[in-house]
């Protein structure tokens, strides 16, 4: 009976050995490719391409954009601060201009408004840039402010120039009858003096030869 259960022992013994060995095998296999997994998820964000933002193209433009874009003020503009804004047209879409003040950047559609003004509305609904024949002035839409104020292109510094002078030409010509008429008056009144006559005198001459020739007063 005691060598049946040694017997026995030993079997269990040798099972359970059995057991833990093929769990260890088990469980070193298993670690490398739970190791590897990482490496290959690391090893496939580095080699990915980081995703660029794509670029939507605008509409095309219709004449009355065409016609807006013609009218508007290219160049670099003057502003407050002395801040710029540079306006350019845009390289690849007709009657689309870049607008650029700092390090921002704007792709925007010219619009001609009905006062005249020029509107140049950001194709992403945030900036708005407003040209008038004075100045200029960029907005953000979204938060209702102004981003730069005063801003004045070489064309608009030209057009105030010329507005000043006719201005003045104007004012000139409006003060010309004011400065002559004391000098008509004068005249006016000192030719009776240089020809010799008075002007009572002629009127009492006058009233005589109407009396002489009155048949009324003539005699019977």
């Amino acid at each position: 009976m005691n060598r049946q259960l040694r017997t026995f022992d030993r079997l269990l013994h040798g099972a359970a050995l059995v057991t833990l060995c093929a769990f260890a095998a088990s469980a070193s296999a298993a670690e490398p490719a739970k190791a590897a997994k990482p490496a290959a998820t690391s090893a496939a964000k580095k080699a990915a391409p980081p995703a660029k933002p794509v670029e939507t193209a605008p509409s095309e433009a219709n004449a009355e954009q065409i016609d807006a874009a013609e009218r508007v003020y290219y160049g670099i503009y003057d502003c407050e601060f002395n801040q710029t804004v540079d306006i350019e047209k845009h390289p690849k879409h007709a009657a689309y201009v870049n607008v650029k003040t700092g390090k921002s950047a704007w792709l925007m559609k010219p619009v001609l408004s009905s006062t005249g003004a020029i509107r140049l509305e950001d194709t992403k609904g945030e900036t708005l840039m407003v040209q008038i024949s004075s100045k200029s002035m960029l907005l953000n839409v979204k938060t209702a402010r102004r981003i730069v104020d005063d801003c004045i292109s070489p064309r608009q510094r030209e057009l105030i120039a010329a507005a000043k002078a006719a201005k003045e030409a104007e004012a000139a010509k409006a003060a010309e009858p004011a400065t002559k008429a004391p000098v008509d008056a004068a005249a006016a009144a000192a030719a009776p003096a240089a020809s010799g006559h008075s002007v009572p005198a002629a009127s009492s001459s006058v009233a005589a030869n109407g009396a002489a020739t009155d048949p009324a007063s003539a005699p019977k």
